[in-house]
């Protein structure tokens, strides 16, 4: 059977953007200069990505919401979208929520949620029998109270999900916080042997493996790689990727590296950070899915990353991929990233 698109799962929730002079200090008072509501979440941002990149791929998706004006924006959403979503609404909860903060000066983040609806998702809501689609796209551990915890002998219920989508011949991906190390090494690292791909960002592979990615909190290129590869040794993927400023890298089991610098944003040019993790990792799928080689996808990851930072909501400024594609050659990139031989 010939697999086609995406299905995502998870994180569906509202976001309640708002742009901020800058982060305020306690017993103070700040103005809102700004503000909308809109979609959020992994299992949101990832499809409304995919489909404003690559009309052309059937995007699914599985969610949890409340009878509630914010559960009727994101049918909405996905509707206006022409996502296939399968929203599983319970009237005895409220749709997650989640007030994510932009401070103006320097396009730095705040999220604050209430996960109500994420909390009361479990493995139960997820059935990929009938999934023609190429890949599940699965987040986000350490914001679904059930998910989290043991499910039925394994040892969370994303594990569960992710067991059952490989059953039916999907391949899986999983999007993570940056959380903890501790809480994301217990709820992630039992994961990886039921993934087929992973993409993070460098302070996720270093929490994840134990292994220094930041040192002085800068990106270390050689710690990103021992990382990347210590995460397939632990797991069953076959690709491993890993963003941060500067650019990313892609480790294949067979002890492939692709590399591609980052886009020139300028800073005028950047609304807030808030969805470019969401929008690096549709990018990348994007062009796996069309059969581009890894150079490539990681350019169209950056490309679309790229395109969303003009926008303070996750997905509002994302274009075809060929817009994107076009916009970040004209920023231009950063300086090639010294990879070595095999770090």
């Amino acid at each position: 059977m010939e697999r086609n698109g995406f299905v995502t799962g998870g994180t569906w929730c509202v976001d309640y953007n708002m742009t901020l002079p800058h982060w305020p200090r306690e017993e103070t008072a700040t103005r809102i200069l700004s503000g909308s509501r809109q979609g959020g979440g992994s299992g949101c941002n990832f499809a409304v990505d995919m489909r404003r990149l690559a009309p052309e791929i059937p995007v699914s998706t599985i969610a949890l919401c409340g009878d509630d004006s914010d559960g009727a924006l994101l049918r909405a959403i996905a509707q206006e979208h022409g996502i296939d979503a399968r929203f599983h609404v319970d009237p005895a909860v409220q749709t997650h929520r989640t007030m994510a903060f932009t401070a103006r000066d320097n396009g730095r983040r705040t999220h604050l949620f209430q996960a109500e609806s994420s909390d009361h998702l479990t493995p139960d809501h997820f059935d990929f029998r009938d999934s023609r689609a190429f890949m599940l796209h699965l987040g986000l551990p350490g914001t679904h109270a059930l998910m989290d915890a043991p499910w039925q002998g394994d040892a969370n219920g994303w594990v569960s999900v992710l067991r059952k989508a490989r059953d039916t011949g999907l391949r899986t991906n999983l999007e993570v916080m940056t959380i903890e190390r501790d809480v994301l090494q217990a709820l992630v690292l039992p994961c990886l042997p039921h993934l087929d791909y992973l993409v993070v960002n460098d302070y996720e592979i270093g929490a994840l493996t134990g292994i220094e990615t930041l040192p002085d909190g800068a990106t270390s290129v050689p710690g990103v790689l021992r990382a990347a590869r210590r995460a397939l040794e632990l797991g069953a993927m076959s690709l491993v990727v890993v963003h941060f400023p500067q650019g990313a890298v892609a480790v294949t089991r067979d002890g492939t590296v692709a590399s591609q610098p980052s886009a020139l944003v300028p800073k005028s040019a950047v609304a807030g950070t808030n969805g470019a993790g969401d929008a690096f990792a549709a990018g990348f799928f994007c062009g796996l899915h069309r059969g581009r080689d890894l150079g490539e996808c990681l350019t169209y990851a950056h490309s679309s990353a790229a395109a969303s930072l003009r926008s303070v909501d996750t997905y509002g400024a994302m274009e075809p991929i060929e817009t994107c594609l076009t916009l970040a050659q004209g920023y231009g990139w950063r300086e090639p990233l010294q990879v070595g031989d095999s770090v």
